[in-house]
């Protein structure tokens, strides 16, 4: 695009070239570094493009191959000034209106997110804006490793952040991750931070009360990976939601094996456990159809230019049912190159409704998919579906799918610890002397 807005500047034009030796034209082209493009061939003759100051250099060519050139169009700004040089007033409109797409290249109109899904658009906006980034703003003040520094502090969760600016377009990428880091010591001073803040959280660690490991729900342990504390069960036991999976007290014995106390600490552990969960889930027999009048719609078209709106067409209407939609771009030029004005359009559209009956197999349709999405969703929280025994029934007035699935899942419940103390009956041992 690039190439061709140069070429547009400089001119260029079309020419036909025939006679007896149109190839040694090419090749003498070629040899001169004279740059054609858009060659064609066009029966006993050559059709091609090329620049304006490279066509008033094949005088000699012509003379020397014996060559007919014909000059066919003629494109570019030097000739589009030639042809309105008397129109003075729609060449400074011209020039003005160049002068001020310089001008506005010069400012951010657009803020692009990509990557953010727990984030929305208008949340970073509002905070992005806190920090005095906004679109309307200078290139020059546009900061991009700062605004990286900025949204990572301010967001735990956002593990990556790359800022550039595309054009008048500033584009922001984001990871998102569930689990909540903190921004990695970029110097010694923020390592000798971070060592104090791990310290710190390790005697809070320890500091905290004791707990146990309990089951969620019933069901049968089928894997266990224990990091702390003392397990309770084995692989294969049936359990009962409120059972002890792990225990937070560790007996503390002595040459006799006897125990002599308890330590204490927060239990920690992966335990999976076959389990059971019904499932239900019911749509109704009939829905609304919507039929549209296509005669009875209502559009208007605006253009905006900051606070500024023009708007053409009428809303009013006094249909009994309908739907407004909104549709509105930014002006750019090319792919990144964005202008502050808004244009769209807003349209109101009238529409009957009537019951219609959904069919058998639609009903299935609809439950099945329904289904495979509360699936997927169990498998995105780490709850592995083994089996199913659900089933679709139609009644009277809806379809039902119920059943019951067999799932793999992590069955672990924090429980505050049990304190146990161990009383101790202790003889005083007197030794006597005689006078």
């Amino acid at each position: 695009m690039i190439q061709a807005i140069f070429r547009y500047i400089r001119g260029y034009v079309k020419i036909r070239i025939q006679g007896y030796s149109p190839e040694r034209f090419l090749n003498l082209c070629r040899y001169h570094h004279i740059l054609i493009w858009g060659l064609m061939p066009r029966g006993n003759a050559y059709e091609m493009y090329l620049a304006l100051d490279s066509f008033r250099k094949l005088r000699p060519i012509i003379r020397k191959t014996h060559t007919k050139v014909v000059l066919l169009e003629r494109y570019g700004l030097p000739f589009f000034i030639r042809r309105h040089r008397k129109r003075k007033t729609f060449l400074a409109g011209v020039l003005i209106c160049i002068g001020l797409l310089f001008f506005y290249s010069s400012y951010i109109w657009d803020i692009h997110f990509e990557g953010n899904e727990k984030w929305t658009d208008q949340s970073l906006l509002e905070f992005l804006d806190t920090k005095e980034i906004s679109p309307g703003m200078p290139k020059h003040r546009v900061d991009c490793s700062q605004i990286v520094k900025d949204i990572r502090a301010q967001y735990d969760d956002i593990v990556w952040v790359s800022a550039s600016m595309d054009g008048s377009r500033l584009r922001i990428q984001i990871k998102e991750n569930e689990d909540t880091f903190r921004e990695e010591p970029s110097d010694e001073k923020d390592g000798e931070q971070s060592a104090v803040s791990a310290d710190n959280n390790t005697e809070n660690k320890e500091n905290l009360p004791p707990t146990d490991l309990i089951a969620s729900q019933d069901g049968v342990i089928t894997n266990i990976i224990t990091r702390s504390g003392v397990p309770q069960v084995h692989v294969g036991d049936m359990v009962k939601k409120g059972d002890i999976l792990v225990s937070g007290r560790v007996e503390v014995l002595n040459d006799a094996a006897e125990v002599t106390g308890y330590q204490y600490q927060q239990s920690d552990a992966d335990i999976y456990a076959d389990t059971q969960m019904q499932y239900r889930d019911q749509t109704p027999l009939t829905y609304q159809k919507k039929t549209y009048e296509p005669y009875e719609q209502r559009r208007l078209w605006y253009i905006k230019l900051g606070p500024y709106q023009i708007s053409v067409g009428m809303l009013s209407h006094h249909f009994q049912k309908w739907e407004t939609y909104t549709e509105e771009h930014r002006l750019r030029l090319g792919e990144n190159f964005y202008l502050p004005v808004d244009y769209g359009m807003v349209s109101i559209k009238s529409y009957q409704t009537e019951e219609k009956k959904y069919s058998e197999k639609k009903l299935q349709e609809i439950l099945t998919q329904k289904f495979e999405h509360f699936s997927k969703e169990m498998e995105e929280k780490g709850i592995h579906i083994r089996e199913n025994s659900v089933k679709i029934h139609v009644y009277e007035n809806s379809a039902i799918a119920s059943g019951i699935l067999y799932l793999n899942q992590q069955i672990t419940e924090t429980a505050d610890t049990e304190i146990l103390t161990i009383e101790r009956n202790e003889q005083d041992e007197f030794i006597g002397t005689e006078d």
